[in-house]
């Protein structure tokens, strides 16, 4: 039970005590104990690792009888309309002690917290007023699992308030202000562990976003290109094992490039000398060759050891060129990303990674699979000793034999998930409904797009017929068909689950879809 004193000296109830409270690295065994909700507000970073924004989140707690002890903790986006609410709060409640349960751990107790920044004109009261509703949500659905919230937090514009204190000289109407980041006893367990709190989930889906600047019509105009030169080499059996090598090739020579570089300090800057770094043409013909599912898998193997890095780095930089109409083909390297992350144990930006990719292609298998296993806290060896044994015997063999048995393989993450990931999993195949090239990972896909759900409909040809998603707005029906102006790969439909959601689908803002880091 947390004391509303600001004292930090014994009391009856003595606080709520964590051991090992990270999603990160292990703090080395130290105890850790948050006696006040000042404490538990200043925590909150280090209990995610990163600094939500926009958020519901919830924080299990174990030990009922004794001090709390933390345990899984979930967050979602706070639906921007308030109806919602209430099924919002109902999952992230279910979703955080479904996933404890399966881990043999169900929670006793819980920690509430919504956290959002004063709209212009507001201020930091107002937002605590206009989220007492959301927080009583969050406290009678983790109620109805007979889980109590002994501590709800509202966090805004700098400072706290406490939902659970009925003591106004304790929690004043204009709220308590936040510790100086990094002074918490918290901060100081974490700095003394190595470990660091990373900036907004905002900051980091933007080293993976498109790029919005002048240069993105430069990069258009190289895909275009790309694709006219590439698309039909990759469709025609009898070249696509070639361009297989001269994509992975390239892609080997960009990263010891960046391997080779100077480092430089900051997120940012580390992006930009990386964009610096690798050319319009480059990215075009790597984007492209990767569409591919055999050359994407085999470009996952580099996942560990001194490769990681410099692959990783690539992804992310991959991602940012897929401009235009050329944003659905970011579901490859996006994933390639968040597969690396997440093999390199930072399972946040594996998490965001996948969750873009799958808002960019809701049924690319290999991104389901890797979230849903992610999210599940499965261990990530099972797929990379599926990867470590084809790299093995790709080199036993020659390249007529890897041709030959290309068409029938399987990719690894399907593979994981027949042994150890998931199981139930109802992702269809990347190659579902192939136009042309059955079996070998190329995609041509159109979407049907549901006009409830607030879609714009797909442009049409001045012919009148409907212009294949991912070609170039404006072009003529003649233009439309040429190879690299649409999508490659399989026939699709986005199928919308329950309540309107697509599988996976990221939101920048409101991402109010599966809870983050259940259990």
């Amino acid at each position: 039970m947390t004391n509303h004193s600001e004292t930090t000296g014994p009391s009856e109830n003595s606080g709520v005590s964590g051991q090992e409270p990270f999603t990160g690295p292990s703090m080395h065994g130290a105890q850790v104990t948050l006696r006040t909700p000042a404490e538990l507000a200043d925590a909150l970073p280090y209990l995610l690792g990163y600094r939500p924004e926009d958020s519901m989140v919830l924080v299990a707690l174990h030990d009922r009888e004794g001090p709390g002890r933390f345990g899984g903790r979930a967050r979602l986006g706070i639906p921007a309309n308030e109806e919602d609410w209430e099924a919002a709060a109902r999952q992230l409640a279910r979703g955080l002690v479904i996933g404890s349960e399966r881990r043999g751990a169900r929670p006793e107790r819980m920690v509430a917290y919504v956290c959002q920044e004063p709209s212009p004109g507001e201020s930091g009261r107002d937002v605590k007023r206009r989220l007492e509703r959301l927080a009583h949500l969050l406290r009678t659905k983790c109620g109805d699992l007979d889980v109590p919230v002994i501590e709800a937090l509202c966090i805004s514009d700098g400072r706290f308030w406490s939902y659970c204190c009925p003591v106004e000289t304790c929690c004043p109407e204009d709220g308590s202000p936040m510790g100086l980041p990094g002074t918490s006893v918290l901060a100081a367990a974490a700095t003394y562990a190595g470990i660091q709190v990373r900036g907004t989930l905002r900051e980091l889906r933007a080293r993976l976003q498109p790029w919005e600047t002048t240069a993105a019509l430069d990069q258009e105009i190289a895909l275009d290109a790309a694709g006219m030169a590439l698309v039909p080499r990759i469709l025609d059996e009898a070249s696509r094992a070639e361009v297989a090598e001269e994509t992975l090739a390239l892609a080997e020579r960009i990263m010891r490039r960046f391997a080779a570089a100077a480092p430089v300090s900051g997120t940012h800057p580390a992006d930009v000398r990386d964009d610096g770094l690798l050319t319009h043409d480059e990215a075009a013909t790597l984007i492209l060759g990767l569409q591919d599912r055999t050359t994407r898998d085999r470009a996952a193997a580099w996942m560990e050891a001194d490769e990681a890095g410099p692959a990783l780095r690539l992804w992310r930089a991959l991602a940012r060129r897929c401009v235009g109409p050329y944003g659905e083909h970011a579901a490859a390297p996006l994933t390639l990303a968040g597969w690396v992350a997440w093999s390199a144990g930072d399972e946040l930006e594996a998490r965001e990674a996948l969750a873009m990719a799958l808002g960019t292609d809701p049924d690319y298998l290999f991104a389901r699979l890797l979230h849903q296993a992610c999210n599940e806290g499965l261990d990530p060896e099972a797929i990379r000793r599926c990867l470590r044994g084809e790299r093995v015997d790709r080199t036993r063999h020659t390249p007529e034999d890897a041709e030959a048995q290309s068409g029938n393989r399987t990719a690894p993450a399907e593979l994981a998930a027949t042994d150890e990931t998931a199981p139930g999993a109802s992702a269809r195949g990347d190659d579902q409904d192939a136009v042309t090239g059955r079996g070998t990972g190329i995609r041509r896909r159109r979407r049907t797009r549901s006009a409830a759900r607030g879609d714009l409909p797909a442009a049409r040809s001045a012919g009148g017929r409907r212009r294949p998603a991912g070609s170039r707005p404006g072009l003529s029906a003649a233009e439309t068909s040429r190879p690299g102006s649409r999508v490659l790969g399989g026939t699709r439909t986005r199928a919308a689950e329950p309540g309107g959601a697509t599988p996976g689908s990221a939101r920048p803002e409101n991402d109010h879809g599966r809870p983050e880091g259940e259990g």
